[in-house]
């Protein structure tokens, strides 16, 4: 981490001495010195940083070089404040030109005391570093070829501790590996990857599936290769052939150990040709380059051989199973029952546990959350305690992220986490500790982490792409390497929320408290952190009082605070206290974040943090955007969602460097036309030219706003509402423009049945002609709401939409809406609600093939629905909604062999009876067994809303 803030500082230094260079006059060469030095620690640190862990006084200078680095950004941040400014603004008057001049000189003057106090810092800091070299044996042109210490021997040692006990829930997936192992195909090498997080017994299940008697006949030569972090390949190359020779009981050549490592190769690759069939284990497999290396000393043959590979990575697991009969199995967490099967195996020796303590039990089980080492070790620890004494339980389960940090049971648990946390490359390693600002078990909104990561500046920029693009891509390699664990996805499986595991959150929470990334507070008595305080988080808490917070005030300072951040506060006061507190002394603010919060009015100390680059603001009583808002000119992203405004001031124009702008006030959920008002923009909108998000824009006013969306030209999502017909023209000569734009809402003026007519079709200016080829190549998503004439006639274009919403359109029976949409290659989601009059609606065959969900809602005149065999074969969500008239289930629907839910909602009597009540020797019956859930909602003669459910998730049996 400490590689990452000071790489942040030397760009940020190099920044300053390329644009700014003539403001530092005399104090440029010290710059330089300064940013030429840290240039050598970052190259140190790359190899350093893996080592502190074992090493306190390593730790110590890191952890120096990092407060160091700090302090260098908090006085660049102080020099743009206080010159650049200046320089900008330029002054007016002679007196004030004067005063100011004065005023600047003395700021000079302590700027440049403050950097030479700096500069007398970083050479006793460098010659730590010299000396570090010297001991530990690194030159000065190292640059991250990482040396690792042994701590991965924890990892093989955790994966005995796993092994000690008789694990529950592994014979099933013990059964399928074998039996993909025993698979005939004698013409290829098979490859078996399980990949999984941490702790989840990977390598337990590969050893007993190597060493299962059926797989021992089978293949007559075996092999088990440890590879871990710290690979040294040509010593992993000659234990290889050690094993081999002493399989075969035969001995090992003593010309092996002197041999190159390509003649290693060929020597193992040689002696397996002649071996017979073979299946070899390389565990705890961290690198792709570590199979692109081994893959050429293993020959295929024609035996029928085999290698296994465990690995925490997934690109690991895919790139080493590339071939038709290769395999990932995806090592899974223990389910709630095979975990307290194991977790009483371990305590209680396979007896039940005492009722007094299930409680306790039940909250220490979630901790663990199916992760069986996690399990193991802390079933050791609780063993040790009292059974009578349930307050020792209750301490240990109150106490287990302190446990974490000790030297007992939960330090091997911390210990093989922290290893993944270590191969991190620098740039993800803030990433992954940033994720403690949320408390435990919280659902994380993926894209809103991706927004913050921007604008801590923890993503670097990338020629080419957006830096959102490069943020994903981080968020990509963290998932991969099971360290975030996706829950929810949107459209083209773009993840949509997401958690971490509770234990793997404990390891993170201990680093970032080391590492000074975050202090979170509650408002309650807590320790302080020693350094400045840099990032401040507030959850809520259940204690109303804010009397400890004001004991506390003497205790820290704001002053080098860059993020203030709510997340599920409940305490208004508390919040306000702490607003106030840090909008007072923390002048170089770069995030704030107070989503949800009690705010009626925006403070006006917040136009003051000249710094400020991200304003969330979503959720709050704010109804008016005070023209100060013109002063916040770093300002990157400013969200106003679901908020009182309305209307924003001319003054947002200056913001010139603002990518984000949401500012929408919600309908009445119980509303049937639900969605969002728009905001008024001034009339030169099409000045934010850095604009890349916009929502939602009032279009009432007529085609001037229109006319200035056409500028706009770096948009990536656009939504519209209050659009009048006669403005659809301009609208569609804007659009031809916005070559980038991926995600475009249009909504009309109108409400339900009385929306005016959205008119896309301009043949002057038609979105079908050849110049608009980039705009229909970038769209992804298209949400119409309101009535149409025809189907805008360039949706077949749109080869790249996998999301289409359309509502409220009202077509006529002639024109029928799934024409222009069946042979989109990548549509994957359709909403209809209110979209055709028409009494039939058929899904012809070898159309929409990429469809997965499928919606229709309020068609009341919709009778008959067909799909033939061929049409949707991926369609995995079927939703009927308000459909009156509809009198039996699609003809057809056994051709929807992937359908894994069906929903009828609020359907005539008629067809909710036939579902209701099928007869398993019935026709209908045999229609529907193949789903796996079906789910009818109505209203109940008492006038509640209710569920049921006709199949249960694992039997085909109609459920009482």
């Amino acid at each position: 981490m400490a590689e990452t803030v000071v790489s942040f500082v030397s760009d940020h230094l190099a920044t300053l001495l390329r644009e700014e260079g003539s403001l530092l006059g005399g104090l440029r060469e010290e710059v330089q010195l300064i940013k030429d030095e840290l240039g050598h620690m970052r190259a140190f640190l790359k190899v350093a940083e893996p080592k502190e862990d074992d090493d306190p006084r390593l730790q110590e200078w890191i952890k120096q070089v990092r407060e160091a680095a700090y302090d260098i950004e908090d006085v660049l941040d102080e020099f743009v404040l206080r010159f650049a400014g200046c320089r900008h603004h330029g002054f007016c008057g002679s007196l004030q030109r004067i005063l100011k001049a004065i005023k600047s000189l003395r700021a000079r003057h302590q700027v440049a005391s403050e950097i030479q106090s700096i500069k007398s810092r970083i050479k006793n800091i460098s010659e730590g570093r010299q000396r570090y070299q010297a001991e530990l044996g690194i030159n000065d042109r190292v640059t991250g070829a990482s040396t690792m210490n042994n701590s991965w021997r924890y990892s093989r040692d955790d994966a005995l501790l796993v092994e000690e006990a008789k694990l529950v829930g592994i014979d099933q997936p013990k059964q399928h590996l074998v039996s993909k192992l025993l698979e005939a195909d004698d013409h290829q090498l098979k490859v078996i990857s399980v990949v999984g997080m941490a702790g989840l017994g990977k390598t337990t299940l590969v050893k007993k599936v190597h060493e299962d008697p059926d797989v021992r006949k089978h293949f007559p030569v075996r092999a088990w290769v440890t590879v871990s972090q710290t690979c040294d390949f040509p010593k992993l190359l000659r234990d290889l052939i050690w094993q081999l020779h002493k399989e075969l009981n035969k001995s090992v050549p003593q010309f092996i150990e002197s041999i190159s490592t390509i003649e290693l190769k060929e020597f193992v690759k040689d002696f397996l040709q002649q071996a017979g069939r073979y299946a070899i284990v390389f565990d705890d497999v961290w690198d792709v380059e570590f199979w692109n290396e081994i893959k050429f000393a293993l020959p295929e043959g024609n035996y029928g051989n085999c290698v296994m590979l465990t690995t925490r990575k997934a690109d690991v697991a895919s790139a080493s199973c590339t071939e038709s009969q290769d395999y990932v199995y995806k090592k899974e967490p223990l389910s709630i029952e095979d975990s307290w099967t194991l977790f009483c195996n371990k305590i209680f020796k396979g007896n039940r546990c005492p009722a007094h303590l299930m409680d306790v039990a039940k909250a220490v089980l979630d901790k663990c959350d199916g992760l069986p080492l996690a399990i193991l070790a802390i079933g050791g620890l609780l063993a040790s305690k009292d059974v009578s004494r349930i307050d020792e339980w209750e301490k240990i389960q109150q106490s287990l992220g302190g446990e974490l940090e000790g030297t007992g049971e939960l330090e091997r648990v911390r210990r093989i986490l922290s290893l993944s946390y270590n191969d991190l490359p620098s740039h993800l390693k803030p990433c992954l500790l940033y994720l403690s600002i949320y408390p435990e078990d919280y659902l994380i909104e993926c894209n809103m982490l991706i927004l913050l990561w921007v604008a801590e500046r923890f993503v670097e920029w990338r020629e080419g792409m957006s830096i959102e693009d490069v943020a994903w891509g981080y968020f990509s390699e963290l998932v991969s390497r099971n360290l975030i664990q996706v829950i929810g996805v949107f459209y083209e499986g773009l993840p949509y929320t997401c958690r971490i595991h509770d234990l793997l959150r404990e390891v993170i929470l201990i680093k970032s408290r080391e590492q000074n990334i975050v202090t979170i507070t509650t408002g309650q008595p807590m320790t302080w952190p020693s350094e400045k305080v840099r990032r401040l988080v507030l959850h809520s808490s259940s204690n109303s009082s804010n009397i400890q917070y004001h004991q506390q005030r003497q205790f820290y300072s704001f002053e080098h605070l860059r993020s203030f951040i709510t997340v599920t506060s409940t305490n208004p006061l508390l919040s306000k206290t702490f607003l106030c507190e840090v909008l007072r002394s923390s002048k170089l603010l770069k995030v704030l974040r107070l989503k949800g919060e009690e705010i009626e009015e925006t403070p006006n100390e917040i136009f003051n943090l000249l710094h400020l680059t991200y304003l969330n603001l979503y959720g709050t009583k704010v109804a008016r955007v005070p023209r100060a808002i013109g002063k916040l000119q770093h300002l990157e992203y400013l969200n106003l969602g679901d908020t009182g405004v309305g209307e924003l001031p001319v003054e947002i124009l200056k913001l010139l460097k603002l990518r984000y702008l949401i500012v929408f006030q919600r309908v009445d959920p119980s509303d049937d036309d639900y969605g969002f008002h728009g905001f008024k923009g001034p009339s030169k909108l099409g000045g934010l030219l850095a604009l890349q998000v916009l929502r939602t824009v009032d279009a009432s006013s007529g085609s001037v706003i229109l006319k200035e969306i056409g500028k706009l030209t770096q948009l990536r999502e656009l939504y519209i509402t209050q659009l009048r017909r006669e403005d659809g023209k301009e609208l569609c000569s804007s659009l031809v423009n916005l070559t980038s734009l991926r995600q475009l809402s249009v909504k009309s003026i109108g409400k339900g049945d009385d929306h005016e007519i959205i008119d896309l079709n301009h043949h002057q200016h038609s979105l079908s002609s050849s110049s608009s080829c980039s705009f229909l190549q970038s769209l992804r998503v298209l949400l119409m709401h309101g009535r149409l004439e025809t189907m805008p006639i360039w949706i077949t274009h749109l080869q790249n939409l996998v999301r289409l919403d359309s509502n409220w359109s009202g077509l006529r029976a002639e024109e029928d809406p799934l024409e222009s949409l069946q042979h989109l290659p990548n549509l994957g989601e359709i909403t209809f609600c209110g979209s055709y009059q028409g009494e039939r609606l058929c899904f012809k065959a070898g159309g929409f093939l990429k469809l997965k969900e499928l919606r229709l809602r309020k068609m009341e005149g919709l009778i008959w629905m067909a799909v033939e065999e061929g049409a949707c074969p991926h369609l995995r969500t079927l939703v009927l909604d308000r459909l009156p008239s509809l009198m039996d289930l699609p003809s057809g629907i056994q051709h929807l062999s992937h359908l894994q839910e069906l929903g009828l909602y609020e359907m005539s009597s008629q067809l909710m009876e036939k579902v209701g009540n099928q007869k398993e020797d019935s026709e209908d019956y045999r229609r529907m067994t193949h789903i796996p859930e079906i789910v009818i909602g109505f209203y109940a003669d008492d006038g509640e809303w209710r569920i049921r459910r006709l199949w249960g998730k694992k039997k085909k049996t109609i459920l009482a």
